[in-house]
């Protein structure tokens, strides 16, 4: 006997300005629970200790999840040097306090301009990445520390925003996979002195702005069904960069049971392996785009 959903089946984007103190999963939960969405799930979590933009995948939209982590991201925060904790944020055990030097404007746009770039960055233990089946965090609680791999990632550009006393605010522009408070950390030790996050506010993600945001008061407050639909974003909208195709409505229904087509009329950009599927306006999904000019539905969205 089938198991019976609980909840209704919302499709859609909640952009959510998530509040200090309270996790990434509270507040999925709580804006799953105001939709009764039987279905939810976030695009790359924010520490308790973080704000800011969070999208939150409803239904159908769940399925572009994948494809919404691999964004790039922009942080405003604030570093506090002379410390350093345990997690690389102000919340964690000190380990070691260090006088500040003096730091010159010339000193702070060389050091910024270090890390600008691709560069290497070392995961930190406080971090969700697994090693042999566990995530980092809960080794780090347990007192263990294992060696991380340098990975790659790129910081598109770091802008100084205000340099008082020992407090450094930045606005960051990086790619998916990077540490704030890793970057923190490695700012702090380029000027000997250690550095740890104390504020960190995420501004954009993808497509996605801050600005349109609604914090979860504003979701409690909304009286009725019809005017938190109205908040949805389409489920394609991070998926805009990819060309889109119209189909007839034969090719819709092959495409539904995961068949390939051969569409007539289309130019295939061979600089996209995959497009967006359309019939009547309505979103099908993705399909990736084969050598012989057809294509294979890769992710089929159901939002009939």
């Amino acid at each position: 006997m089938a198991r019976r959903k609980k909840g209704l089946d919302i499709h859609g984007i909640v952009l959510l300005d998530k509040r200090q103190g309270v996790s990434s999963n509270w507040a999925l939960q709580e804006v799953k629970r105001l939709y009764n969405a039987n279905k939810a799930g976030h695009t790359g979590s924010l520490d308790p200790l973080a704000t800011g933009l969070l999208p939150i995948c409803l239904g159908e939209a769940t399925k572009v999840s994948a494809y919404m982590l691999a964004d790039d991201k922009r942080y405003q925060t604030v570093i506090q040097l002379g410390v350093m904790t345990e997690t690389g944020d102000v919340e964690g055990v000190v380990l070691e306090e260090k006088p500040v030097p003096v730091i010159t404007d010339e000193m702070l746009q060389h050091c910024l301009e270090t890390f600008t770039g691709e560069i290497e960055q070392v995961p930190p233990m406080y971090s969700a990445l697994k090693h042999n089946g566990k995530k980092l965090y809960e080794l780090a609680r347990e007192g263990i520390t294992v060696e991380r791999k340098a990975r790659k990632i790129t910081i598109y550009g770091i802008e100084c925003l205000k340099f008082e006393g020992e407090l450094l605010t930045l606005d960051v522009r990086c790619s998916k996979g990077t540490y704030i408070r890793t970057l923190a950390e490695d700012i702090g030790h380029y000027f000997g002195c250690g550095g740890t996050v104390k504020e960190l506010r995420r501004t954009e993600a993808g497509c996605f702005k801050l600005s349109d945001a609604q914090e979860i008061e504003q979701l409690q407050n909304v009286n009725s069904v019809e005017a938190l639909h109205e908040i949805l974003i389409p489920v394609d909208k991070p998926l805009e960069a990819i060309p889109a195709i119209d189909v007839a409505e034969f090719e819709a229904d092959l495409i539904k049971q995961g068949q390939r087509i051969l569409p007539e009329g289309v130019d295939m950009n061979a600089e996209f392996p995959l497009c967006r599927l359309y019939h009547n306006k309505i979103f099908l999904g993705l399909g990736e785009k084969l050598i012989n000019d057809k294509i294979q539905p890769k992710r089929v969205f159901n939002l009939n």
